[in-house]
């Protein structure tokens, strides 16, 4: 198994293709618990975090906010009582990148 949290994000320029849906499945077996949702055409990876009160949830955020401007690379971001969702994909080519699952593996990486 690759170890996808220690990857580096690349910048992602305009015109690169998404990935199909058999490297999306490939990648996909590297961050258990991350599904794929399609939003308006786009194809968005998004995981549910379960926390400890908002306090705990807060936090969570916080600690994505700090890996995403370290790799320029930035999700949409839920926070309720208890709870985040997260959902990774690369706006410039509306799709989904190995980025993606570079990202999810280091959001996951942060609950230990």
């Amino acid at each position: 198994m690759i170890n996808l949290a220690a990857g580096q994000c690349v910048a992602c320029r305009g015109g690169e293709p998404s990935l199909t849906d058999a490297e999306i499945e490939d990648l996909q077996f590297h961050v258990i618990g991350w599904q794929v949702k399609e939003v308006d055409g786009v194809k968005r990876l998004e995981r549910v975090f379960k926390l400890k009160k908002f306090v705990g949830a807060m936090e969570f955020t916080n600690k994505i906010a700090v890996i995403a401007e370290e790799q320029g690379h930035h999700p949409l971001i839920i926070t309720e009582w208890g709870r985040v969702t997260v959902q990774w994909w690369t706006h410039v080519i509306k799709g989904l990148h190995k980025n993606d699952f570079i990202m999810a593996a280091k959001t996951d990486e942060l609950l230990g």
